[in-house]
């Protein structure tokens, strides 16, 4: 399905969710670009809205291609088989690892400015990015969710 803009996107995804409208969500964007779609659907819900911060771990050769994710509270997910096929070094996957947790780390300060994550405990919460390619980055972001308690 396309969309005009993000804005688009987020008033659409809304629309879709409307049944969540009672259930008391709670919506977290993914930074950058899920952030526009997810402020959307945070305003058309009424609910409020928070970020997620996770970090796709790239291949060092092919940053693009994802072999895993990390995301707060220490969420890992990786992706065996493109770590195999990609016969990726374990000290190049550490190193990549550790520059990207900090990146994490200074990215979750920066959009928090301060503030405490919102508590996800026993309620629904909402994930969305713009857009998915291997899905290791929305699985770290769902961990995570799971991780703070959320109950869907």
């Amino acid at each position: 399905m396309l969309f005009t803009d993000r804005t688009d996107a987020g008033q659409r995804l809304a629309e879709a969710l409307r049944h969540l409208e009672g259930e008391d969500p709670v919506v977290l964007g993914l930074p950058r670009g899920g952030v526009p779609v997810a402020y959307q659907v945070a305003r058309a819900l009424g609910a409020p809205l928070d970020v997620i911060v996770v970090r796709k771990l790239g291949v060092p050769y092919q940053r693009e291609l994802g072999f895993g994710a990390i995301g707060e509270g220490g969420v890992r997910v990786i992706s065996d088989d493109i770590v195999r096929r990609g016969r990726l070094e374990q000290a190049d996957l550490a190193s990549v690892e550790q520059a990207e947790a900090a990146e994490l780390t200074r990215q979750a300060h920066r959009f928090r400015d301060g503030r405490p994550r919102l508590e996800l405990a026993g309620r629904t919460a909402i994930v969305v990015d713009d857009g998915i390619a291997t899905g290791a980055t929305a699985a770290a972001a769902c961990e995570v969710v799971r991780a703070q308690g959320a109950a869907r």
